[in-house]
């Protein structure tokens, strides 16, 4: 069985406005065995599309290495602009060593309703994926209802729009939950009727454009 670590803490601060939430980094991420490419910070794996994508929309002129100025653009990114960083899984158990959020067993989370306490200009939960089985909003969506709550629906069209109510402060905070920016969720972008009316009109449209324009809207 392996134990898969989240190796970083969350990335919060004063004044933080809106929280990305994932669930677990590639376990190369744990073990300290990064590749070529890979940026040692939330989401920096070579495969994944967040940084590409915010790459583009905010012309960051980003490095995609393994250095320490690579952390520090990406901190200083979002730092500007009020994003914090906090996914939603402490530690999970595997008994395949992979990313599937769906092979993650005996799941640790971590208590995101405590955090928006902690940091109370939030007011947007950015989830890097929808409802299905193990992801962040379904992760989320069990430590609302340990309160009773539940997610109220603003949009259910891709990407769909949810709020609610904390709890403790009583304030209203909404959640975004944008297409994984993975390689795996490409299948179900292709699907989306959106997709293939804007590939139809620009046969060079892809999957990484759409997310771009998706999530331009959002940061």
């Amino acid at each position: 069985m392996f134990v898969h670590q989240h190796p970083y803490a969350p990335f919060l601060f004063d004044g933080v406005e809106k929280l990305i939430v994932g669930t677990l980094p590639p376990p190369r991420f744990t073990m300290g065995q990064l590749k070529e490419g890979d940026v040692d910070f939330c989401y920096g794996s070579r495969d994944g599309q967040l940084w590409p994508i915010l790459n583009r929309i905010f012309k960051l002129n980003l490095k995609f290495e393994t250095s320490f100025e690579a952390i520090e653009q990406r901190k200083d990114f979002l730092k500007r602009n009020k994003i914090g960083v906090c996914d939603i899984v402490e530690r999970a158990e595997r008994l395949k060593v992979d990313a599937s959020d769906l092979g993650m067993l005996n799941v640790e989370l971590r208590n995101i309703l405590k955090w928006l306490e902690r940091y109370p200009t939030v007011h947007t939960l950015l989830f890097t994926g929808g409802n299905s089985k193990n992801g962040p909003e379904y992760f989320f969506r069990k430590q609302l209802k340990a309160f009773g709550l539940q997610l109220e629906v603003v949009n259910d069209q891709v990407p769909r729009i949810h709020r609610f109510t904390h709890p403790k402060t009583q304030r209203k905070i909404a959640t975004v939950s944008l297409t994984a920016p993975s390689g795996a969720a490409n299948r179900a972008v292709g699907s989306l009727t959106e997709y293939k009316r804007l590939k139809d009109e620009n046969p060079s449209f892809n999957t990484l454009d759409f997310r771009v324009l998706q999530y331009q809207k959002f940061f």
